[in-house]
């Protein structure tokens, strides 16, 4: 793990996981409280990326080391949360499979 967040993310790899995290919560029919959850805690959103590398030896085996990486870089990044709940906001959840 001496590599963790040795690059920063583009910004179409910043899309592509926001993308990815909100179709999850859309999949699973979770936007609203998703939503709710976000903007309570977004002032806590750094926060929670440093978490993220603290919890890693936990996590990683769980959701893979690029997962986790990426994720928690992302967190840490200004903005971040707002984005994520505008994409949330901007698109219907998917319908029920």
């Amino acid at each position: 793990m001496s590599d963790f967040w040795e690059n920063e993310l583009t910004e179409e790899e910043q899309e592509a996981l926001l993308e990815k995290a909100a179709n999850q919560v859309r999949k699973r029919r979770m936007a609203v409280p998703a939503i709710m959850a976000l903007e309570m805690h977004k002032p806590l959103a750094g926060l929670t990326g440093q978490t993220g590398v603290v919890f890693a030896p936990f996590l990683v085996p769980i959701l893979g080391y690029s997962a986790v990486n990426d994720y928690t870089r992302l967190l840490t990044m200004p903005g971040t949360v707002e984005r994520l709940i505008q994409k949330l906001e901007s698109q219907p959840e998917l319908p029920s499979v």
